[in-house]
């Protein structure tokens, strides 16, 4: 493994001249990305060994800075529209509840092994001093790393909540698992849950919606930990019981695990965007929320069989309450939402796609569509193992094939007839718009017209008709 960390030009010509009056390191999770063989992408240094106003007059001539952290001993380094962090070493105390409750006191003198201990996890507590080009790892991070292991650095975590969900998405981004040790101190604190403001939960939900490599991980952090139970829909589906014929592969918590790797396997859902990842993940996380509290024993095809029914519908309402408690923009859920409640449309209904059935299905989407149901669709199909379907996975080719050929494959149908038409004809605005539209547009879905112009004969044809 090299052991040259490339940095920035511009960077190093900084570091340089911090070279004259401290020890610079760069610290944090750009050593841990470049470790791990990823990119860095944004480099935060620290620098023992000077005072704060020194700090300062050296990074003043590169570039504008930013002194709000004063009071923690930070400086952010503009340079050529890139900002940089750079720090002091400190220590930081317990001194209330909440993320507010820390004090924190710059220290120049701390020692690394000391100024890395206020670190959550060992991996995230290795430094890189880039004059030597080595590493400083007082806590063992980078066996850690290889290992492929989250361990707390020191006693110092249970102080704040929020690491344990910070584990949830690292291991989940990382693919790594939680140190024993690590998931006693988790254990031990779950009742602090409740000093987390919701907007740094959904920090943490939406880094593990956006950047997981193994989804599942984060979920069993969450059941080792205990932590589960803060989110009573996903604890829900632990132990809840499935037909072993259609899912061998455990309960429903267990497909669950298995459809978010799934998902994230797919080009699809690798070559997103943020924002599209989230949507997808958390729709796959949600998609059988509806099941513990309608799945129960019934005879089928002439034995007892574990079933669900209605489980998509009842899903809907539970995935909303779901992301509303993790602090979800109302802009996701609304788009989640639809996802769970249709989830199963491939399996039911006629045997082929209508025209019809598609306009309907994209309406009943909106503002979520075919193309995102579809990937939501194959998730699921791929969270059986070691159960393939090519029935089922034909069936959800079919109905994107369809979408695509009527062109609703990433929207809703749009009315073709619309108010100013009822008053080109001579109507006059009231309440009885209403009704004459929905019938327009119900006939429209049916496909009674594709047009504005054939829209506006049947409209002619409609008050005949009426007459």
């Amino acid at each position: 493994m090299t052991r040259s960390l490339q940095l920035p030009e511009a960077l190093v010509n900084v570091l340089q001249a911090l070279r004259r009056v401290g020890q610079p390191r760069v610290v944090g999770g750009c050593v841990r990305d470049w470790l791990l063989g990823q990119e860095p992408k944004d480099f935060d240094l620290e620098v023992p060994g000077v005072d704060f106003e020194t700090l300062h007059r050296v990074l003043a001539p590169f570039g504008a800075t930013d002194v709000v952290g004063r009071s923690f001993g930070v400086i952010k380094l503009r340079i050529q529209g890139t900002e940089y962090d750079f720090s002091l070493p400190r220590r930081e105390s317990k001194t209330g509840a909440g993320h507010r409750g820390f004090a924190v006191e710059p220290e120049p003198s701390l020692s690394d092994s000391e100024a890395a201990a206020r670190r959550d996890f060992t991996v995230n507590a290795i430094a890189y001093d880039p004059f030597s080009e080595t590493l400083i790892d007082p806590h063992g991070g980078e066996r850690d790393l290889r290992a492929r292991v989250l361990r707390h650095t020191s006693d110092a975590f249970t102080e704040d909540p929020l690491r344990v969900l910070r584990a949830f998405q690292f291991a989940a981004r990382f693919d790594f698992t939680l140190a024993p040790e690590t998931v006693a101190l988790c254990r031990s604190i779950k009742s602090s849950y409740a000093e987390l403001p919701v907007e740094r939960i959904w920090g943490e939900w939406a880094k593990w919606a956006e950047k997981s490599l193994a989804p599942s991980r984060g979920l069993a952090v969450l059941q080792e930990t205990g932590w589960l139970t803060h989110f009573p829909e996903l604890a829900a589906l632990v132990g809840t019981p499935q037909d072993p014929a259609w899912h061998p592969e455990g309960d429903v918590f267990t497909h669950t695990a298995f459809c978010c790797d799934a998902l994230v396997r797919l080009d699809v859902w690798r070559d997103a965007e943020p924002p599209l990842r989230r949507t997808l993940l958390l729709a796959v996380l949600a998609h059988d929320f509806g099941k513990p509290g309608t799945t129960v024993q019934a005879e089928k095809r002439g034995s007892l069989r574990w079933v669900s029914p209605g489980h998509e519908a009842a899903g809907g309402p539970l995935a909303e309450t779901f992301l509303r408690r993790i602090g979800s923009p109302l802009e996701l859920i609304d788009i989640v939402r639809p996802l769970v409640v249709n989830h199963l449309a491939h399996h039911h209904g006629q045997s082929e796609f209508t025209d019809t059935s598609v306009r309907r299905l994209a309406r009943r989407l909106a503002p979520a569509t075919i193309d995102q149901l579809c990937t939501v669709m194959r998730a699921d199909h791929d969270g059986r193992p070691p159960l393939h379907s090519p029935e089922t996975l034909q069936r959800i080719e079919a109905l994107q094939q369809k979408a695509h050929a009527l062109a609703l494959q990433a929207t809703a149908p749009h009315p073709f007839v619309l108010g100013r038409h009822l008053l080109a004809l001579g109507k006059k605005p009231g309440p009885d718009f209403k009704p004459v539209l929905d019938a327009a547009f119900e006939a429209q879905l049916d496909g009674a017209f594709t047009d504005e112009a054939g829209g506006t004969v049947w409209l002619k044809n409609y008050f005949i008709n009426q007459r």
